[in-house]
C-alpha cells in the first residue's frame, strides 16, 4: 500500500465529458515514475448529468485504488463549439469537486504551461509531448490514448512545479 507521508504521488487529469484522461506518477529516489494511466469513458447513451455522475464515480475509484496525495488538472483551452466548452467546463467542475472532497490539493495548469514544462516549448505537438513523457517516466511502451498521455503530462507538470515551489520556499 502507498504511504502518503513518505512520498509524493500525483494524479493528473485531462478533463472532458466523453473521455477523461488520468495518469498517476510518483517520485521515487528523486525521479518521477509511472504508476498507472487510462481514460474514463462515459456512456454516450446516458443523459449528460448521468455522464457527470459516471465521471465522479470512476474518479473516486481511481483515487481509492492509487491513493494519490496531490492532484493536477489541466485548465480549459478555447473551444470553437460553445456547447462543448460548457459541457467540458461542467465536467471539470465535477472533477475539481471530487478531488477536493477526497482531500487532495489541486493544482491547475494551462495547456501552454504543460507543454513548456515537458518540452520547454509552448507550441509543442502531441507526438513530441508523448515521446518526452515516455522518456521522463522511463516507460517502455508508447502511451496509446492521447487523453491519458495528456494527463500524465499534467501530473508531471504538477511534480516539476512542486519541486520549484519547494526550492523557492527554502530560498526565502
Amino acid at each position: 500500500m502507498f504511504d502518503k507521508s513518505d512520498k509524493t504521488r500525483i494524479l493528473g487529469i485531462d478533463p472532458g465529458f466523453g473521455r477523461v484522461g488520468w495518469g498517476v506518477v510518483e517520485k521515487i529516489k528523486g525521479d518521477w515514475k509511472h504508476v498507472a494511466h487510462g481514460c474514463i469513458e462515459t456512456d454516450k447513451k446516458l443523459i449528460f448529468i448521468d455522464r457527470l455522475v459516471q465521471i465522479q464515480l470512476e474518479l473516486n475509484k481511481i483515487i481509492r485504488k492509487y491513493n494519490p496525495n496531490r492532484s493536477a488538472v489541466e485548465d480549459l483551452f478555447f473551444y470553437k463549439n460553445v456547447k462543448t466548452a460548457i459541457q467540458v467546463g461542467q465536467a471539470r467542475g465535477v472533477i475539481l469537486l471530487t478531488l477536493k472532497q477526497a482531500g487532495l490539493p489541486v493544482d491547475e495548469y494551462t495547456p501552454l504551461q504543460v507543454k513548456q514544462s515537458i518540452t520547454g516549448y509552448g507550441r509543442a505537438e502531441k507526438g513530441q509531448i508523448q515521446k518526452l513523457i515516455q522518456m521522463h517516466l522511463q516507460m517502455k511502451d508508447k502511451i496509446k490514448q492521447d487523453d491519458a498521455a495528456d494527463a500524465l503530462a499534467v501530473a508531471l507538470t504538477g511534480g516539476y512545479s512542486l519541486a520549484f515551489k519547494t526550492k523557492t520556499k527554502l530560498a526565502e
